[in-house]
């Protein structure tokens, strides 16, 4: 079979991006869902969708920049990758997380939330209990420690692989 032909065969996956932003006390930049928004209610770390043509580090830059207000630095950090199988009936998504640094005090309350958002806040991942989270608690703790560690984490279905 042509490889042009046999491309068109083979499964296609969407791409998102993340940033896990830390605080001088090590927390975690999360945002809360507005009501209307798919997870409406529910926290997660500033990210969204690659667009056509766009690599995960300038989407994740360019979601960050629109979610928050916070401009990232120019070079990415890759701190995790996620495979998800099925996410909302649209078929496999490959997450790609990077770290975006660490910001002082007087910019941690700079932030400027998107209408996609509601509530903004900085959180040690032992707060998060019970907390609702768009991805499990185990997926931000790995996340985070990946960051501080300057490591990388694979993540499957959100969960770290064992």
């Amino acid at each position: 079979m042509p490889r042009e032909q046999w491309v068109k065969t083979q499964p296609q996956a969407l791409v998102a991006a993340c940033v896990v932003v830390l605080d001088d006390d090590g927390r975690v930049l999360l945002l809360r869902y507005g009501p209307g928004q798919p997870g409406a209610g529910s926290w997660w770390l500033p990210g969204g969708m690659v667009d056509h043509g766009e690599d995960p580090w300038t989407a994740a830059r360019r979601e960050t920049r629109e979610e928050t207000g916070i401009e990232l630095g120019p070079l990415p950090t890759l701190i995790g990758v996620d495979h998800r199988v099925d996410v909302l009936g649209t078929g496999p998504v490959l997450d790609c997380f990077f770290h975006g640094g660490t910001l002082q005090d007087g910019t941690r309350t700079a932030v400027r939330l998107s209408a996609e958002h509601d509530r903004f806040g900085w959180f040690d991942p032992a707060e998060l209990p019970g907390t609702r989270l768009t991805a499990p608690l185990a997926a931000l703790v790995a996340l985070r420690q990946a960051a501080l560690d300057g490591a990388v984490v694979c993540l499957r279905e959100s969960l770290p692989w064992q």
